[in-house]
């Protein structure tokens, strides 16, 4: 029988992990990383509070190049450290490709090579966050199409792909094809080799290897994996998306015992409601992770956000009580670690109320800080997502190929959907109450 490279690997590092209870054994970790410990983190023995903002466009503005914005980058650090945010989640990948929409340059190119100048944007938005004390989940690629993704690496490996929202392939064709990626063995090589790439990487700033960084708070495998987006795509996928998931934590633990390892899965919206699948999905991974958008999800309208707010209200608290039962059930953490809302009368003008936005903030943030109070195992959050200083250039509020004002809005969507300004006065000090409650709960002599 042929065994294959991918098995090889993964054999040798599966022995760090218990598959069968999920419990991953792995010495203690140096100081200054985060770790877990049962169903919360640990940062030098300390409980750690998760409060987290999505910044995806981090090594963007770190690259020595037009593009980036060295200096923007830094006061945008210095502005979310001050409103208390600890953590961010950055993309660690972009593939290059066909796809409509997906943002350029990558970390690699369409022909799969690396781009030298974005790697070392990364380098630097990592020295910097080491700097301010901050961590960073790192995330290697995604299921959607704004960043080139799983299926520009599938059209890489066959030549074919498909545009999410054309109009000859309605949803949820795109979400079905762009599952094939796990069952593909020459696409998940090309995953492969990037996440190698960037795990054994040095740093180009601090001369501290990414293995040795406890500025790095977890790998994550990609941004909202699905299994498919219909019940029949899901069934046929569950084996080859479990065994995706296995063996590249199992990899990521071999080539870096020091940091955790996350999925990024949305939760049950993303299985169709299949909680056995968020399960299985999270048993070797080290923390559970939910996503949570009501407008896209259709339990908002954009045009009558009063009008449906009691219906947000409902399903928000009811999908943050299961995702809080499944990571009792795993016995591991949980991090809301994305959700968003439409300003007041969905503008996307930075000039527009966030009325709504702020209560549906408050609501998430209220569940968090229960946990916090009781020890249960919501142990964060980080908002979708932060805009900052940028403004959209465009009076259409649309990204186009050779903007460089990133924002938190990937370029698929319209430029202040959902993102955070700096002139956001309501928001941002909803935000910082908020982060200065991280020690709810806690003894004052293990308050961080």
């Amino acid at each position: 029988m042929k065994v294959s490279r991918r098995a090889l690997l993964a054999n040798s590092a599966m022995a760090v992990t218990l598959a069968g209870c999920g419990r991953i054994v792995s010495p203690a970790p140096p100081t200054g990383f985060v770790s877990r410990n049962g169903s919360a983190f640990l940062r030098d023995a300390k409980p750690y509070r998760v409060t987290s903002a999505n910044m995806w466009y981090a090594a963007w503005l770190g690259a020595d190049t037009d593009y980036g914005d060295r200096a923007r980058l830094r006061r945008e650090l210095d502005r979310l450290q001050a409103l208390g945010i600890n953590n961010l989640r950055i993309m660690a990948s972009a593939e290059e490709g066909p796809l409509n929409h997906s943002i350029k340059p990558g970390f690699t190119r369409a022909d799969g090579s690396p781009n030298p100048a974005l790697f070392a944007g990364l380098d630097y938005a990592m020295a910097e966050l080491g700097k301010r004390g901050m961590t960073a989940v790192l995330v290697l690629s995604n299921f959607w199409e704004w960043s080139g993704g799983l299926q520009t690496l599938l059209w890489r490996a066959t030549g074919t792909y498909m545009d999410m929202g054309d109009p000859a392939h309605p949803w949820p064709a795109f979400a079905d094809a762009t599952a094939q990626f796990y069952a593909n063995e020459t696409a998940r090589e090309f995953y492969d080799t990037h996440l190698q790439r960037i795990v054994g990487r040095t740093n180009t700033i601090t001369g501290r290897r990414y293995v040795d960084d406890p500025a790095i708070f977890s790998w994550q495998l990609a941004n909202e994996p699905r299994a498919g987006g219909s019940d029949a795509a899901i069934a046929r996928n569950k084996a080859a998306y479990y065994d995706w998931i296995d063996t590249t934590a199992a990899r990521l633990r071999a080539l870096d015992p020091n940091h955790m390892v996350s999925l990024g899965q949305e939760g049950t919206e993303g299985c169709n409601g299949q909680e056995a699948v968020v399960l299985r999905a999270h048993r070797n991974v080290d923390y559970l992770t939910a996503h949570i958008w009501p407008l896209n999800w259709e339990w908002a309208d954009g045009d009558d956000l009063q009008g449906t707010w009691p219906t947000v209200q409902e399903k928000t608290s009811a999908y943050l009580d299961t995702h809080e039962r499944l990571a009792r059930d795993l016995g591991k953490p949980m991090i809301v670690e994305e959700f968003g809302f439409p300003r007041d009368g969905e503008s996307y003008d930075p000039a527009a109320k966030t009325e709504w936005r702020q209560r549906f903030y408050r609501l998430i943030y209220d569940a968090v800080e229960d946990s916090w109070r009781r020890g249960g195992p919501i142990a964060g959050s980080g908002f979708w997502a932060w805009n900052g200083e940028a403004r959209a250039a465009h009076g259409d509020y649309r990204f186009a190929d050779g903007d460089h004002a990133y924002m938190g809005d990937p370029p698929h969507e319209p430029q202040g959907w959902y993102g955070n300004f700096d002139s956001d006065a309501g928001m941002l000090a909803v935000i910082r109450a908020h982060t200065a409650r991280r020690d709810l709960g806690l003894p004052a002599t293990a308050a961080s």
